[in-house]
């Protein structure tokens, strides 16, 4: 059975934690940030888990993460 190839552009965009969680950059933060408040730009910053909903799609991609 041949190895499976990782999908480049996920795993520049994914990382997984210490629990083997996905974690993930938020969307809407890098552009037209005027009309954004200060909260809402900071709480963009922070990073995210993926939801488990879109676990198994992530797993095809990123079959070695």
């Amino acid at each position: 059975m041949p190895k499976i190839k990782t999908n480049r552009g996920a795993a520049k965009r994914f990382k997984t934690t210490g629990t083997g969680k996905l974690a993930r950059n938020r969307a809407y933060a890098s552009h037209i940030l005027t009309k954004k408040s200060t909260k809402r730009k900071r709480n963009l910053r922070k990073s995210a888990l993926v939801d488990a909903t879109n676990r198994k799609q992530l797993q095809r991609l990123l079959p070695y993460l």
